[in-house]
């Protein structure tokens, strides 16, 4: 009876797989290999006439290369990004589990409240216009760091409580610097959940579509999300060049989520089960 219903639920499983991720990635890749008249009338069906290629190298050049520098910039912001937020929120986290004080409960309310409360647009642009940073990559990664600081301490912080507090007091014996016990020591130890908060924080602020809309207006300052606008219009849609953008962008955090999800799913279990 229990062999049935894991049998069941497993083709149930896979049948939802399917039809929420394979069915419109398949629908993607042949719309993104149909020539316009085709492509409009948006079917599910293999292309009359094949121009994967030709429609990939009209949207590489189209408004002197702009994707390939939408890749740049993306990327410089990605990496940037996650690696501050590796650093911050460990050492946060590492700081609120070990170091107890009267401005602990004040300090997790606001992390609490990273989590919950929605961003202010307008404040924000106004803070950042101020500081000079409007309408710049170091302006757009503070953001993006801002924004996911929050999420980041809590999954470090429930990490390190599974970590003996002996191992502390060993390298601080030793003659350790407090940097030196926490990047020699903790650090290497909090490989599952920094894998998970890499993976995921990549996936997010590489796919992110608002923020940059918001904070990084300009054609020299796009983003790869932000490309879509240019296959678009209020008449007339290029659906196969917007097809084979939205391809091109999917296919990088595809692969990152493909190769390390073994890794993410490790890390998000360990840290709510021993936290």
């Amino acid at each position: 009876m229990r062999t049935a219903r894991r049998v069941v639920l497993s083709a149930t499983a896979l049948v939802v797989a399917i039809v929420v991720f394979v069915v419109p990635f398949l629908f993607i890749l042949l719309t993104s290999s149909k020539d316009r008249a085709d492509a409009s009338r948006l079917e599910f069906a293999f292309p009359e006439q094949f121009q994967f290629f030709e429609n990939m190298i009209a949207v590489l050049q189209t408004r002197d290369w702009m994707l390939v520098r939408a890749f740049v910039n993306s990327t410089v912001l990605t990496v940037v990004s996650v690696a501050l937020m590796v650093v911050f929120a460990a050492m946060v986290g590492f700081v609120l589990q070990r170091r107890r004080s009267r401005l602990n409960g004040l300090i997790n309310a606001m992390v609490i409240a990273g989590l919950i409360i929605p961003p202010a647009i307008v404040p924000t642009i106004w803070v950042l216009q101020g500081l000079g940073l409007y309408a710049t990559l170091p302006g757009l990664i503070l953001i993006e760091v801002a924004y996911s600081l929050s999420f980041c301490i809590v999954l470090y912080r429930a990490f390190i409580s599974t970590i003996p507090k002996e191992l502390d007091e060993a390298a601080i014996l030793d003659g350790a610097t407090g940097l030196q016990l926490f990047f020699r020591v903790i650090l290497p130890l909090l490989k599952p959940v920094t894998v998970t908060v890499i993976v995921v924080n990549t996936v997010a602020v590489f796919n992110d579509f608002t923020n940059p809309l918001y904070y990084l207006p300009g054609d020299a300052n796009a983003t790869v999300q932000l490309t879509l606008y240019n296959f678009q219009s209020e008449f007339s849609t290029s659906w196969n060049y917007l097809f084979m953008d939205i391809l091109l962008i999917t296919i990088p955090p595809l692969i990152v989520f493909l190769l390390f999800n073994r890794q993410i799913v490790a890390g998000m279990t360990a840290g709510a089960v021993k936290g």
